[in-house]
């Protein structure tokens, strides 16, 4: 089957008070339908900047798209017209955000914010968009869901905002869910719950998810594929069997390294990566990693690493990835 999300060579850039900021470099990886990839990374690496720019919704003026493809079912979305795009966002193509508070209008209640989406999608009536509301709330767990209807953001905890976000996102059954951070601020339980409540969804609706995250263990639970990013750019990408079971780039395996295991020694102390992420305003020429990287030679100083094929499957960007 064609891939349902194919980015080719994605470049994004932010105007700033310091200079022209290039968030996003170079990114290409696929979404199969019906599949879930990870998209993973620090803090400031360029995972969301990419989920919004498939979404078209950089900030504007300051963000935009320099260069690449976006092709989603077949369609370029660089190339369509706000009109287009505005039909396809919360339609085809759902996005649960980072923060549900700011996320969420305060001042419009529940079933407002989510008939909302149907009236600007379809021709329903407004009976019929409020039961299909009480609807997607009982599918995401919400209990009494008529009641929540009438209530606004700041009476749901955290969790139950999290999963009116996931309504609001899924309400007309897109092909395609970008889950940001779903997780973020949320104890540990509710994580869980949210996760199995995506998953569960998934398989229900047969959506492909676009899971981004920095936690590794959401990306084992939940992901088939993995595209790992670092400082703007992809390093590795793969299954997620090539990834945990044989990561190729330093950065990954340093990620990897720096989880807790059940089997580690009493008292033993968790790895770390020495060094910082590189500013985008001041980014080292040649390879991005080469201030943290224990392969460093001379040659990562001025040389850009290019991806390389490890297996059909399976890519990594690094000069010295084969020295053991």
């Amino acid at each position: 089957m064609p891939n349902l999300l194919e980015i080719h060579d994605l470049v994004t850039e932010f105007d700033t008070d310091e200079g022209v900021v290039r968030a996003v470099d170079q990114v290409s990886f696929e979404v199969k339908p019906g599949a879930t990839l990870g998209l993973v990374g620090e803090s400031g690496c360029g995972k969301s900047v990419t989920a919004l720019s498939v979404m078209q919704l950089l900030p504007n003026p300051a963000g935009r798209i320099v260069s690449g493809n976006i092709f989603f079912q077949g369609l370029d979305l660089t190339h369509l017209s706000i009109a287009e795009m505005e039909n396809l966002r919360g339609n085809e193509i759902g996005m649960v955000f980072q923060e549900p508070m700011t996320a969420l209008n305060p001042v419009q209640t529940i079933g407002r914010q989510l008939t909302e989406v149907l009236h600007l999608h379809t021709d329903q009536s407004d009976a019929s968009a409020l039961q299909a509301a009480v609807e997607i709330l009982e599918k995401v767990g919400i209990p009494s869901p008529e009641i929540r209807l009438s209530e606004y953001p700041h009476q749901l905890s955290g969790g139950m905002r999290q999963r009116v976000l996931i309504a609001i996102a899924l309400i007309c059954s897109p092909s395609l869910l970008i889950a940001d951070e779903p997780t973020t601020a949320l104890d540990v339980t509710i994580q869980a719950q949210i996760l199995d409540l995506i998953e569960n969804l998934q398989k229900q609706l047969g959506m492909a998810v676009l899971m981004i995250t920095h936690d590794l263990g959401v990306i084992a639970e939940t992901c088939q594929d993995v595209v790992v990013m670092y400082a703007g750019k992809v390093v590795e990408k793969g299954s997620v069997f090539d990834i945990f079971d044989h990561p190729k780039h330093p950065y990954t395996q340093g990620l990897l390294r720096s989880i807790p295991r059940l089997d580690s020694p009493a008292k033993s102390k968790l790895e770390v990566i020495d060094g910082m992420v590189p500013g985008l305003l001041d980014l080292p020429s040649g390879c991005r990693f080469q201030n943290r990287c224990p392969l460093k030679t001379a040659q990562c100083e001025y040389t850009s690493p290019a991806m390389e094929l490890v297996n059909s499957n399976h890519q990594v960007s690094c000069l010295n990835w084969k020295n053991p």
